[in-house]
């Protein structure tokens, strides 16, 4: 490195409902960064609106031709993105293979890695095929939604059940369906979100979530958080307004501990994935662990799962970080 900083661009914002909680996320990650190693600069996408922010508290447009800008009248360049937009466009390949294009190495996985888990429906299909245990799922598409009725619904997915867009980053225009009279306006709601809605089958049992990532030297298992909310399910009141216990390490025993562990670390290797991701899992009563979804660009502010584990697991954020990081340019 010639002892010369890489210059790093934490890129936030995005177009979807989660514009302000991937905001928070850069905050986080700007924080824990490592400054004696790094300059950090923050890197707003809304739309076709690409702004960095300057130390002066002033913003300045990105070159979009190269993921440039200019401060005090001199051209910077990144050598690397860290990339914490939940929804489109950070979370489903497309800004990944902007990336790509300009040769910039990034944190997440791959375009097909991204778009794969961003589909939350096809990402079942996909890893029921490895043998990982999903719910029962089936999708309606905008347009077509006479082509599923709610008798099929209720006959093959059973009630309860959630509705949720396929394709989206979070808890928007999530609904828990208790009968068949729910499911149209729950069905209109996650269709703003997304013109892909998934119905899935109700698992009952313990939610759990676990961080993991790789480097060429190491696996990385974080510690798994139990996920505890009055709330019918961890919607968005959950997840960001504080309505849920969040216990790591998880109250399980070490055995399901191992098995979650192996199977985390499966679903990592199968999709190929880099950087950290977030698992989020049920456990039935019986010991069954089904994955629910898999987060490629979890949260990061200073409450957000993946630093409470990493602090449970008695790291530094920092030290992951850069860990990450350096693991581009091994």
């Amino acid at each position: 490195m010639n002892n010369l900083k890489r210059t790093i661009a934490i890129v936030c914002g995005g177009n979807s409902s989660e514009y302000g909680v991937s905001l928070r996320s850069a905050q986080g990650l700007y924080s824990f960064f490592d400054k004696e190693k790094y300059n950090v600069y923050i890197v707003v996408i809304k739309g076709n609106r690409w702004e960095a922010n300057l130390n002066d508290g002033t913003t300045t447009p990105i070159d979009k031709n190269d993921f440039s800008f200019k401060e005090d009248g001199k051209l910077v360049m990144f050598d690397y993105a860290y990339i914490t937009i939940h929804g489109t466009p950070g979370e489903n390949g497309i800004l990944q293979g902007y990336f790509e294009l300009i040769h910039l190495p990034y944190s997440t996985s791959g375009v097909l890695v991204e778009a794969l888990t961003f589909d939350k429906f096809v990402l079942n299909q996909y890893l029921r095929s490895y043998g990982v245990s999903v719910a029962e799922s089936l999708l309606i598409r905008k347009g077509y939604e006479e082509l599923v009725s709610d008798d099929e619904i209720e006959e093959r997915i059973g009630m309860p059940c959630f509705v949720k867009p396929a394709a989206d980053g979070s808890s928007f225009g999530v609904s828990k369906v208790k009968n068949k009279d729910q499911l149209a306006p729950a069905i209109r709601k996650a269709m703003m979100e997304s013109p892909e809605v998934m119905v899935e089958s109700f698992l009952e049992g313990t939610e759990i979530t676990q961080g993991i990532y790789k480097t060429k030297e190491k696996t990385v298992l974080l510690p798994i958080t139990e996920v505890v909310t009055s709330n019918e399910f961890f919607d968005y009141d959950a997840k960001y307004n504080g309505q849920v216990d969040e216990i790591t390490p998880a109250r399980i025993s070490a055995e399901l501990t191992e098995r979650v562990g192996k199977i985390t670390s499966h679903i990592y290797d199968i999709l190929h994935c880099n950087g950290i991701i977030r698992i989020d899992y049920i456990i039935s009563k019986e010991g069954k662990i089904s994955m629910l979804e898999v987060n490629t660009t979890p949260g990061m502010t200073a409450t957000s799962f993946i630093p409470q584990q990493v602090r449970a697991a008695g790291l530094d954020i920092k030290d992951v970080l850069t860990d990450i990081v350096e693991n581009q340019f091994a």
